[in-house]
Protein backbone atom coordinates (compact mmCIF):
# COMPACT_ATOMS: atom_id res chain seq x y z
CA UNK A 1 0.00 0.00 0.00
CA UNK A 2 1.15 3.11 -0.96
CA UNK A 3 0.66 5.74 2.21
CA UNK A 4 1.10 9.18 2.61
CA UNK A 5 3.07 8.92 4.99
CA UNK A 6 5.58 6.64 3.49
CA UNK A 7 4.97 9.42 0.06
CA UNK A 8 5.99 11.86 2.05
CA UNK A 9 9.12 10.25 4.24
CA UNK A 10 10.74 9.50 0.72
CA UNK A 11 10.03 12.94 -0.77
CA UNK A 12 11.39 15.13 2.37
CA UNK A 13 13.57 14.73 4.63
CA UNK A 14 11.17 14.56 7.13
CA UNK A 15 10.17 15.21 10.04
CA UNK A 16 11.36 18.65 10.16
CA UNK A 17 12.22 21.15 13.30
CA UNK A 18 8.33 22.45 11.78
CA UNK A 19 6.33 19.51 11.12
CA UNK A 20 6.65 16.06 12.82
CA UNK A 21 3.64 13.52 13.14
CA UNK A 22 2.00 11.18 16.14
CA UNK A 23 -0.61 8.93 15.44
CA UNK A 24 -0.94 9.90 11.44
CA UNK A 25 -1.54 13.36 12.68
CA UNK A 26 0.38 16.52 11.86
CA UNK A 27 2.34 18.48 14.53
CA UNK A 28 3.21 22.42 13.69
CA UNK A 29 5.49 23.76 15.66
CA UNK A 30 4.71 21.07 18.57
CA UNK A 31 1.33 22.18 18.09
CA UNK A 32 -1.36 19.69 17.87
CA UNK A 33 -3.77 21.00 14.64
CA UNK A 34 -6.42 18.08 15.19
CA UNK A 35 -7.01 19.39 18.75
CA UNK A 36 -7.43 23.03 17.35
CA UNK A 37 -9.53 22.16 14.59
CA UNK A 38 -11.83 19.78 17.25
CA UNK A 39 -11.99 23.25 19.33
CA UNK A 40 -12.43 25.88 16.47
CA UNK A 41 -13.83 23.91 13.13
CA UNK A 42 -12.55 25.50 9.75
CA UNK A 43 -11.88 26.85 7.96
CA UNK A 44 -9.19 28.62 10.17
CA UNK A 45 -6.39 30.45 10.05
CA UNK A 46 -3.66 30.53 13.55
CA UNK A 47 -0.77 32.39 13.84
CA UNK A 48 2.19 30.59 16.24
CA UNK A 49 3.38 33.50 17.87
CA UNK A 50 6.42 31.97 19.41
CA UNK A 51 8.02 31.99 15.46
CA UNK A 52 7.76 35.93 15.67
CA UNK A 53 10.36 36.15 18.43
CA UNK A 54 12.43 33.06 16.83
CA UNK A 55 12.85 34.58 13.61
CA UNK A 56 14.00 38.27 14.85
CA UNK A 57 16.53 36.78 17.30
CA UNK A 58 17.51 34.17 14.42
CA UNK A 59 18.27 37.21 12.21
CA UNK A 60 19.83 39.49 15.20
CA UNK A 61 22.71 36.20 15.79
CA UNK A 62 23.26 35.77 12.09
CA UNK A 63 24.07 39.58 11.86
CA UNK A 64 25.83 40.02 15.02
CA UNK A 65 27.73 36.69 14.05
CA UNK A 66 29.02 38.48 11.07
CA UNK A 67 29.99 41.60 12.94
CA UNK A 68 32.16 39.85 15.35
CA UNK A 69 33.78 37.43 12.81
CA UNK A 70 35.07 40.67 10.07
CA UNK A 71 35.66 43.14 12.96
CA UNK A 72 32.80 44.97 11.95
CA UNK A 73 32.46 48.66 13.67
CA UNK A 74 28.89 49.29 12.72
CA UNK A 75 25.65 48.52 14.46
CA UNK A 76 23.35 45.85 13.41
CA UNK A 77 19.60 46.94 13.90
CA UNK A 78 16.52 45.32 12.80
CA UNK A 79 13.52 46.74 11.97
CA UNK A 80 9.82 45.36 11.17
CA UNK A 81 8.12 46.20 8.07
CA UNK A 82 5.03 47.04 9.44
CA UNK A 83 2.86 46.14 5.64
CA UNK A 84 3.79 42.51 5.65
CA UNK A 85 0.79 42.42 9.33
CA UNK A 86 -0.23 45.34 10.94
CA UNK A 87 -2.10 43.23 13.57
CA UNK A 88 -1.32 44.25 17.29
CA UNK A 89 -0.70 40.38 17.95
CA UNK A 90 1.88 40.85 15.61
CA UNK A 91 3.51 44.08 16.65
CA UNK A 92 3.04 43.26 20.04
CA UNK A 93 5.39 39.57 19.89
CA UNK A 94 8.10 41.73 17.43
CA UNK A 95 8.37 44.50 19.73
CA UNK A 96 9.34 41.94 22.82
CA UNK A 97 12.49 41.74 20.91
CA UNK A 98 14.36 45.59 21.13
CA UNK A 99 12.70 45.74 17.53
CA UNK A 100 12.23 49.25 15.62
CA UNK A 101 9.35 49.81 12.91
CA UNK A 102 9.27 50.55 9.29
CA UNK A 103 5.95 51.98 7.77
CA UNK A 104 5.30 52.45 4.53
CA UNK A 105 1.89 54.78 3.95
CA UNK A 106 -0.26 57.05 5.77
CA UNK A 107 -2.46 54.66 8.54
CA UNK A 108 0.41 53.36 9.87
CA UNK A 109 1.44 56.44 11.73
CA UNK A 110 -1.65 55.97 13.82
CA UNK A 111 -0.94 52.65 14.45
CA UNK A 112 2.66 54.58 15.62
CA UNK A 113 0.90 56.66 18.06
CA UNK A 114 -1.23 53.79 19.80
CA UNK A 115 1.93 51.56 20.81
CA UNK A 116 3.75 54.67 21.88
CA UNK A 117 0.53 55.12 24.04
CA UNK A 118 0.26 51.63 25.56
CA UNK A 119 4.75 51.63 26.19
CA UNK A 120 5.02 49.21 22.92
CA UNK A 121 7.55 51.96 22.14
CA UNK A 122 9.32 55.10 23.17
CA UNK A 123 10.09 58.64 21.18
CA UNK A 124 13.64 57.19 20.89
CA UNK A 125 12.19 54.07 18.76
CA UNK A 126 13.61 54.26 14.93
CA UNK A 127 10.00 54.78 13.00
CA UNK A 128 11.79 54.48 9.05
CA UNK A 129 9.14 56.20 7.08
CA UNK A 130 8.96 54.91 3.04
CA UNK A 131 6.81 54.81 0.22
CA UNK A 132 5.95 58.11 -1.94
CA UNK A 133 3.97 59.74 -0.01
CA UNK A 134 0.86 62.25 0.27
CA UNK A 135 0.33 64.92 1.63
CA UNK A 136 -1.59 63.09 5.24
CA UNK A 137 1.45 60.91 5.58
CA UNK A 138 4.03 63.88 5.58
CA UNK A 139 1.75 65.93 8.09
CA UNK A 140 1.17 62.97 9.69
CA UNK A 141 5.15 62.13 9.98
CA UNK A 142 5.97 65.87 10.52
CA UNK A 143 3.55 65.90 13.69
CA UNK A 144 5.58 62.60 14.93
CA UNK A 145 8.61 64.61 14.64
CA UNK A 146 7.15 67.66 16.68
CA UNK A 147 6.25 65.76 18.74
CA UNK A 148 9.28 64.71 20.05
CA UNK A 149 9.76 61.48 18.38
CA UNK A 150 13.85 62.13 17.51
CA UNK A 151 14.31 58.77 15.54
CA UNK A 152 11.20 59.01 13.06
CA UNK A 153 13.02 59.33 9.65
CA UNK A 154 11.32 60.51 6.45
CA UNK A 155 13.32 58.21 3.76
CA UNK A 156 13.43 60.61 0.64
CA UNK A 157 11.40 59.08 -2.46
CA UNK A 158 11.49 62.07 -5.28
CA UNK A 159 13.43 65.26 -5.11
CA UNK A 160 10.76 67.62 -4.02
CA UNK A 161 9.27 65.65 -0.48
CA UNK A 162 11.70 67.15 1.57
CA UNK A 163 10.24 70.42 0.78
CA UNK A 164 7.22 70.06 3.24
CA UNK A 165 9.52 68.76 6.06
CA UNK A 166 11.75 72.14 5.78
CA UNK A 167 8.44 73.89 6.05
CA UNK A 168 6.41 72.17 8.36
CA UNK A 169 9.37 70.34 10.92
CA UNK A 170 9.81 72.64 13.68
CA UNK A 171 12.64 70.92 15.55
CA UNK A 172 15.71 69.42 14.15
CA UNK A 173 15.21 66.10 12.09
CA UNK A 174 16.59 63.80 9.80
CA UNK A 175 16.10 61.89 6.39
CA UNK A 176 17.16 59.31 4.65
CA UNK A 177 17.11 58.73 0.83
CA UNK A 178 15.79 56.15 -1.07
CA UNK A 179 18.22 54.81 -4.36
CA UNK A 180 15.70 53.87 -7.25
CA UNK A 181 17.97 50.39 -7.82
CA UNK A 182 17.64 48.40 -11.20
CA UNK A 183 15.32 45.80 -11.45
CA UNK A 184 16.14 42.01 -11.63
CA UNK A 185 16.41 41.84 -15.89
CA UNK A 186 13.06 39.66 -16.31
CA UNK A 187 11.00 42.16 -14.71
CA UNK A 188 8.67 44.39 -17.00
CA UNK A 189 10.27 47.57 -15.91
CA UNK A 190 14.22 48.44 -15.84
CA UNK A 191 14.33 50.79 -13.12
CA UNK A 192 11.81 50.48 -9.74
CA UNK A 193 9.24 53.26 -9.59
CA UNK A 194 10.29 54.33 -5.95
CA UNK A 195 12.97 56.16 -4.74
CA UNK A 196 15.50 58.63 -6.18
CA UNK A 197 17.44 58.29 -9.32
CA UNK A 198 21.32 57.64 -8.60
CA UNK A 199 22.54 60.72 -10.34
CA UNK A 200 19.92 62.79 -8.77
CA UNK A 201 21.18 62.12 -4.93
CA UNK A 202 24.17 63.96 -3.96
CA UNK A 203 22.95 66.97 -5.99
CA UNK A 204 19.83 66.44 -3.89
CA UNK A 205 21.84 66.12 -0.14
CA UNK A 206 24.18 69.70 -1.30
CA UNK A 207 20.89 71.49 -2.63
CA UNK A 208 18.50 71.00 0.13
CA UNK A 209 19.77 68.80 3.24
CA UNK A 210 23.93 70.20 2.87
CA UNK A 211 23.78 74.09 4.05
CA UNK A 212 20.39 73.95 6.09
CA UNK A 213 21.36 73.57 9.93
CA UNK A 214 17.53 71.92 10.63
CA UNK A 215 18.07 69.11 8.50
CA UNK A 216 21.15 66.26 8.46
CA UNK A 217 20.98 63.35 6.23
CA UNK A 218 21.27 59.81 8.10
CA UNK A 219 20.79 56.69 6.06
CA UNK A 220 20.75 55.70 2.28
CA UNK A 221 18.35 53.08 1.84
CA UNK A 222 17.96 50.26 -0.93
CA UNK A 223 15.64 47.43 -1.79
CA UNK A 224 15.09 45.46 -4.79
CA UNK A 225 11.84 43.29 -5.18
CA UNK A 226 13.74 39.78 -6.00
CA UNK A 227 15.61 39.75 -2.30
CA UNK A 228 18.00 39.05 -0.81
CA UNK A 229 19.60 36.01 -2.85
CA UNK A 230 22.78 34.54 -3.73
CA UNK A 231 23.07 35.64 -7.55
CA UNK A 232 25.08 38.11 -9.59
CA UNK A 233 22.17 40.23 -9.91
CA UNK A 234 21.49 41.07 -6.25
CA UNK A 235 25.58 41.18 -5.46
CA UNK A 236 25.89 43.50 -8.69
CA UNK A 237 23.24 45.98 -7.40
CA UNK A 238 24.62 45.59 -3.69
CA UNK A 239 27.97 46.69 -4.75
CA UNK A 240 26.62 49.54 -6.59
CA UNK A 241 24.83 51.02 -3.67
CA UNK A 242 27.31 50.94 -1.38
CA UNK A 243 29.72 52.61 -3.84
CA UNK A 244 27.10 55.56 -3.52
CA UNK A 245 27.12 55.38 0.12
CA UNK A 246 30.61 55.95 -0.29
CA UNK A 247 30.75 58.29 -2.54
CA UNK A 248 27.81 60.31 -0.40
CA UNK A 249 29.92 60.22 2.76
CA UNK A 250 32.81 61.58 1.04
CA UNK A 251 30.36 65.11 1.32
CA UNK A 252 27.84 64.07 4.28
CA UNK A 253 29.84 63.31 7.12
CA UNK A 254 26.33 63.23 9.07
CA UNK A 255 25.75 59.95 7.15
CA UNK A 256 26.35 57.19 9.27
CA UNK A 257 23.56 54.05 7.88
CA UNK A 258 23.04 52.12 5.73
CA UNK A 259 19.47 50.56 5.00
CA UNK A 260 19.63 46.98 3.23
CA UNK A 261 16.33 46.53 3.07
CA UNK A 262 13.82 43.67 3.01
CA UNK A 263 13.94 40.64 1.84
CA UNK A 264 15.23 37.79 3.56
CA UNK A 265 13.18 34.41 2.11
CA UNK A 266 10.90 32.03 4.39
CA UNK A 267 10.33 28.14 3.73
CA UNK A 268 7.87 27.98 1.13
CA UNK A 269 8.42 23.89 0.17
CA UNK A 270 9.96 21.26 2.83
CA UNK A 271 13.21 21.08 0.55
CA UNK A 272 14.04 25.09 1.02
CA UNK A 273 17.54 25.79 1.36
CA UNK A 274 18.99 29.06 2.00
CA UNK A 275 21.95 29.64 4.29
CA UNK A 276 21.32 32.57 6.74
CA UNK A 277 24.29 33.14 8.08
CA UNK A 278 26.10 32.85 5.13
CA UNK A 279 24.31 35.75 3.19
CA UNK A 280 24.59 37.77 6.65
CA UNK A 281 28.44 37.16 6.61
CA UNK A 282 29.19 38.49 2.57
CA UNK A 283 26.96 41.22 3.40
CA UNK A 284 28.63 42.67 5.98
CA UNK A 285 32.45 41.66 4.42
CA UNK A 286 30.96 43.46 1.26
CA UNK A 287 30.61 46.37 3.07
CA UNK A 288 33.62 45.93 5.30
CA UNK A 289 35.73 45.50 2.04
CA UNK A 290 34.24 48.46 0.16
CA UNK A 291 34.36 50.95 2.80
CA UNK A 292 38.07 50.03 3.84
CA UNK A 293 38.97 50.48 -0.17
CA UNK A 294 37.44 53.91 -0.34
CA UNK A 295 38.43 54.88 3.37
CA UNK A 296 35.05 55.42 4.33
CA UNK A 297 33.74 54.74 8.11
CA UNK A 298 31.97 51.22 7.92
CA UNK A 299 28.36 52.20 8.75
CA UNK A 300 25.72 51.12 10.83
CA UNK A 301 23.33 48.74 9.08
CA UNK A 302 19.84 48.44 9.47
CA UNK A 303 17.24 45.57 7.54
CA UNK A 304 13.32 46.13 6.92
CA UNK A 305 12.12 42.23 7.71
CA UNK A 306 8.56 41.86 6.72
CA UNK A 307 7.88 37.96 5.31
CA UNK A 308 10.90 36.98 7.39
CA UNK A 309 9.58 37.86 10.86
CA UNK A 310 5.57 36.97 10.22
CA UNK A 311 5.27 34.41 7.73
CA UNK A 312 6.83 31.29 9.00
CA UNK A 313 4.17 31.97 12.28
CA UNK A 314 1.28 31.95 9.96
CA UNK A 315 -0.89 28.73 9.01
CA UNK A 316 -4.34 27.90 7.08
CA UNK A 317 -5.89 24.82 7.90
CA UNK A 318 -9.07 23.56 5.87
CA UNK A 319 -11.75 20.77 5.42
CA UNK A 320 -12.41 18.32 2.51
CA UNK A 321 -15.68 18.75 1.82
CA UNK A 322 -16.61 16.46 -0.97
CA UNK A 323 -14.65 15.23 -3.92
CA UNK A 324 -15.41 15.35 -7.58
CA UNK A 325 -14.22 13.67 -10.45
CA UNK A 326 -13.91 15.48 -13.66
CA UNK A 327 -13.42 14.66 -17.22
CA UNK A 328 -12.98 10.76 -15.73
CA UNK A 329 -9.59 11.93 -15.11
CA UNK A 330 -9.23 14.70 -12.75
CA UNK A 331 -10.08 14.48 -9.68
CA UNK A 332 -11.16 17.80 -7.17
CA UNK A 333 -11.06 18.13 -3.87
CA UNK A 334 -13.10 21.14 -3.00
CA UNK A 335 -12.24 23.06 0.04
CA UNK A 336 -14.23 24.77 2.69
CA UNK A 337 -12.90 28.26 1.90
CA UNK A 338 -11.52 29.83 -0.82
CA UNK A 339 -7.89 30.71 -2.05
CA UNK A 340 -8.44 33.93 -3.82
CA UNK A 341 -9.76 35.38 -1.12
CA UNK A 342 -8.23 33.60 1.95
CA UNK A 343 -4.39 33.38 0.17
CA UNK A 344 -4.79 35.75 -2.25
CA UNK A 345 -0.84 35.38 -3.42
CA UNK A 346 -1.46 31.62 -4.21
CA UNK A 347 -3.79 33.38 -7.05
CA UNK A 348 -2.12 36.82 -7.84
CA UNK A 349 1.16 35.58 -7.57
CA UNK A 350 0.94 32.26 -8.38
CA UNK A 351 2.87 31.48 -4.89
CA UNK A 352 3.43 27.80 -3.26
CA UNK A 353 3.09 27.33 -0.07
CA UNK A 354 4.17 24.18 2.18
CA UNK A 355 0.74 22.00 1.52
CA UNK A 356 0.45 18.64 4.35
CA UNK A 357 -2.33 16.68 4.83
CA UNK A 358 -3.37 17.23 8.90
CA UNK A 359 -4.49 13.77 9.58
CA UNK A 360 -4.61 10.41 8.00
CA UNK A 361 -1.18 9.80 6.87
CA UNK A 362 -1.71 6.31 7.22
CA UNK A 363 -4.25 6.38 4.26
CA UNK A 364 -3.37 5.93 0.90
CA UNK A 365 -2.82 8.87 -1.40
CA UNK A 366 -3.21 9.89 -4.76
CA UNK A 367 -2.94 13.02 -7.59
CA UNK A 368 -5.70 15.82 -7.04
CA UNK A 369 -6.23 19.16 -7.22
CA UNK A 370 -7.63 21.61 -4.80
CA UNK A 371 -10.37 23.96 -5.31
CA UNK A 372 -12.09 26.75 -3.50
CA UNK A 373 -15.77 28.08 -3.39
CA UNK A 374 -15.76 31.36 -5.53
CA UNK A 375 -17.33 30.84 -9.22
CA UNK A 376 -13.92 31.78 -10.26
CA UNK A 377 -11.95 29.53 -12.74
CA UNK A 378 -8.62 30.47 -11.03
CA UNK A 379 -9.84 29.48 -7.56
CA UNK A 380 -7.40 26.39 -7.27
CA UNK A 381 -4.33 25.13 -6.27
CA UNK A 382 -3.04 22.11 -8.32
CA UNK A 383 1.06 21.91 -7.96
CA UNK A 384 3.34 21.98 -5.37
CA UNK A 385 6.53 24.38 -5.24
CA UNK A 386 8.85 21.24 -5.71
CA UNK A 387 6.35 19.72 -8.46
CA UNK A 388 3.95 19.75 -10.72
CA UNK A 389 1.48 17.53 -8.38
CA UNK A 390 -0.49 17.56 -5.32
CA UNK A 391 -0.72 14.47 -3.51
CA UNK A 392 -3.23 14.07 -0.56
CA UNK A 393 -4.93 10.96 1.26
CA UNK A 394 -7.79 9.27 0.04
CA UNK A 395 -11.09 10.07 1.61
CA UNK A 396 -12.75 6.77 3.15
CA UNK A 397 -16.09 6.86 3.62
CA UNK A 398 -16.86 7.93 6.71
CA UNK A 399 -13.75 9.92 7.28
CA UNK A 400 -12.93 13.27 7.31
CA UNK A 401 -10.16 15.15 5.39
CA UNK A 402 -8.49 18.31 6.91
CA UNK A 403 -5.37 20.14 5.24
CA UNK A 404 -2.86 22.78 6.16
CA UNK A 405 -1.22 25.54 3.74
CA UNK A 406 2.09 26.86 6.14
CA UNK A 407 4.10 30.32 6.51
CA UNK A 408 1.28 32.04 5.08
CA UNK A 409 1.88 34.66 7.83
CA UNK A 410 2.50 37.86 5.20
CA UNK A 411 0.42 39.96 3.44
CA UNK A 412 -2.14 37.47 3.13
CA UNK A 413 -4.63 39.18 5.58
CA UNK A 414 -4.57 42.96 3.97
CA UNK A 415 -4.15 41.50 0.34
CA UNK A 416 -7.53 39.68 1.16
CA UNK A 417 -9.35 42.47 2.50
CA UNK A 418 -9.30 41.23 5.92
CA UNK A 419 -12.65 42.26 7.64
CA UNK A 420 -14.32 43.52 3.81
CA UNK A 421 -16.21 42.29 1.29
CA UNK A 422 -15.08 38.89 -0.48
CA UNK A 423 -15.38 37.39 -4.06
CA UNK A 424 -18.33 35.48 -4.22
CA UNK A 425 -19.20 36.80 -0.19
CA UNK A 426 -17.26 34.17 0.97
CA UNK A 427 -16.81 35.23 4.77
CA UNK A 428 -13.11 35.27 6.24
CA UNK A 429 -12.28 32.35 8.57
CA UNK A 430 -11.75 32.49 12.21
CA UNK A 431 -8.53 33.22 13.71
CA UNK A 432 -6.84 31.81 16.49
CA UNK A 433 -3.63 33.19 18.62
CA UNK A 434 -1.34 30.13 19.63
CA UNK A 435 1.16 30.93 22.23
CA UNK A 436 3.12 29.28 24.94
CA UNK A 437 2.88 30.56 28.90
CA UNK A 438 6.00 30.47 31.57
CA UNK A 439 6.19 26.75 31.56
CA UNK A 440 5.99 26.38 28.11
CA UNK A 441 2.82 24.51 27.74
CA UNK A 442 0.71 25.32 24.52
CA UNK A 443 -2.28 28.20 25.17
CA UNK A 444 -4.56 29.31 22.39
CA UNK A 445 -7.49 31.55 22.11
CA UNK A 446 -9.73 33.27 19.30
CA UNK A 447 -8.98 36.46 17.55
CA UNK A 448 -11.78 37.22 15.32
CA UNK A 449 -14.84 34.65 14.72
CA UNK A 450 -15.75 33.87 11.05
CA UNK A 451 -17.03 36.89 9.37
CA UNK A 452 -21.06 37.47 9.38
CA UNK A 453 -23.36 38.10 7.11
CA UNK A 454 -24.43 41.08 8.50
CA UNK A 455 -21.13 42.88 8.70
CA UNK A 456 -21.34 42.07 5.15
CA UNK A 457 -24.69 43.77 4.55
CA UNK A 458 -24.19 46.44 6.70
CA UNK A 459 -20.73 47.23 4.29
CA UNK A 460 -22.88 46.80 1.13
CA UNK A 461 -25.31 49.38 2.48
CA UNK A 462 -28.49 46.65 3.27
CA UNK A 463 -30.70 47.16 6.04
CA UNK A 464 -30.59 44.12 8.86
CA UNK A 465 -34.07 42.11 8.04
CA UNK A 466 -35.49 40.29 11.03
CA UNK A 467 -35.90 36.60 10.63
Amino acid sequence: MNRYTDLIQQTFDFPTKEFHVENNELFFNGVNLMEIIQTYGTPLKLTYLPKISESIQNAKTYFNNAIQTHNYKGKYTYCYCTKSSHFSFVLNEALKNDIHIETSSTFDIPLVRSLYAEGKITKDTFIICNGFKRELYKQYISELLNDGFKNCVPILDNLSEIDYYLEHVKVPFQVGIRIAADEEPKFGFYTSRLGVRYNDIISLYEEKIKDNPQVSLKMLHFFINSGIKDTAYYWSELTRFIQKYVDLKKVAPSLDTMDIGGGWPIKTNVFFDYDYQYMADQIVKNIKWMCAKNHTDEPNIFTEFGSYTVGESGAVLYSILDEKLQNDKELWYMIDGSFITQLPDSWGLNQKYIMLAVNNWDEEYHNISLGGLTCDSMDYYNSEAHQFNIYLPKIEQGKKQYIGFFHTGAYQESLGGYGGIQHCLIPAPKHVLIDRDETGSIVHKLFAKDQTEESMLKTLGYSPVEK
